[in-house]
């Protein structure tokens, strides 16, 4: 199974250690894992915008990187689900091979669980941790229950999650509340945004949490520039860091 392995463009950019934790967690796994070097955004801030006819260009450079991959796997929720949803061919063969990848496009906490089928991570984390639902991975890819449903509570990070030695779950109020952020709406609603964002993080202080992680960095930048005006003491980390830290000492 060859594997290709597609960093979003703003954790390229902005958060280039969570791409690290990725690629490194999954060749510990023994994934046979590429990174294709000409992959660039998947198209997904113009498509919220309006404006998916612009995104052309991003989904023939997505399809010509990742056609030939058996499995796509990426460390977001939201870029995953775009792409599951809106990538696009223009032609017959590039229609066919845009669903090859739509059909074969996992977020990283879905491929371990259920591709991978991982049971023994051998990591080691010593912290009081909070888990943020993302949206898009919760609603839109399914990666665990929601609390509106009355059916049987399911969970594929924290899954994994308890895997880690040390970690001490902090328990919160709403458990699966959005932090606000929603792609392009915390520019055009910045002042909703800001208030849920604040709410997001008054729920992890006031239940002790040193850490919020979550499987969208997207989330976790709106969630870390709040704390960092509000001069807060809690950090955020990428569930692959905490997945990939391999008894290592933090």
């Amino acid at each position: 199974m060859k594997v290709g392995l597609f960093i979003p463009c703003y954790i390229d950019v902005l958060y280039p250690q969570v791409g690290i934790a990725t690629y490194t967690l999954l060749k510990r796994l023994k994934v046979d894992i590429v990174y294709p070097m000409g992959q660039t955004c998947c198209g997904q801030p113009m498509a919220n915008s309006g404006y998916e006819y612009l995104a052309c260009g991003t989904n023939k450079n997505f399809i010509q990187q990742f056609k030939e991959f058996d499995k796509i796997v990426a460390p977001s929720g939201s870029c995953v689900l775009h792409i599951k949803e809106h990538l696009k061919g223009e032609s017959d063969l590039e229609k066919n091979q845009a669903l090859h990848i739509q059909n074969n496009i996992y977020e990283l906490t879905e491929f371990l669980t259920d591709v991978v089928k991982v049971e023994n991570l051998k990591a080691s984390f010593p912290h009081k941790v909070g888990f943020h639902q993302s949206c898009h991975g919760q609603r839109g890819l399914h990666l665990s229950g929601m609390s509106e449903l009355t059916a049987p509570y399911f969970s594929k990070p924290e899954q994994l999650l308890q895997q880690v030695e040390g970690i001490e779950w902090v328990k919160l109020d709403k458990k699966d509340e959005c932090c606000g952020f929603g792609g392009t709406f915390c520019v055009t609603e910045e002042t909703v945004s800001s208030k849920m964002g604040k709410d997001r993080l008054a729920d992890h202080e006031k239940n002790g949490a040193e850490y919020i992680t979550a499987c969208d960095m997207s989330c976790l930048m709106h969630l870390e520039g709040i704390a960092n005006r509000e001069k807060s003491h809690v950090k955020v980390i990428h569930i692959a860091e905490i997945l990939n830290t391999q008894n290592a000492e933090q």
